[in-house]
């Protein structure tokens, strides 16, 4: 038996108002699965100040020195 069928013989032994009580718990894990799925969309230019670079950032490496040579 799969679960859906078994979730369903379980809710129609439900008397009515327990049913409403379960379908506004269903609505709610509906609300609360929308609400979790909506991905962030980032605004343009919100990252503006926050990454600062050195000012000697394209000098070469003194690690490197021997290799440049």
């Amino acid at each position: 038996m799969t679960s859906e069928l078994s979730l369903y013989i379980k809710l129609q032994t439900l008397p009515p108002e327990l049913k409403q009580e379960v379908n506004e718990f269903v609505d709610s894990l509906v609300q609360k699965s929308a609400s979790q799925n909506q991905k962030a969309v980032p605004v343009f230019g919100c990252a503006k100040g926050k990454i600062r670079m050195s000012a000697d950032f394209d000098d070469p490496l003194d690690d490197f020195r021997e290799y440049m040579q």
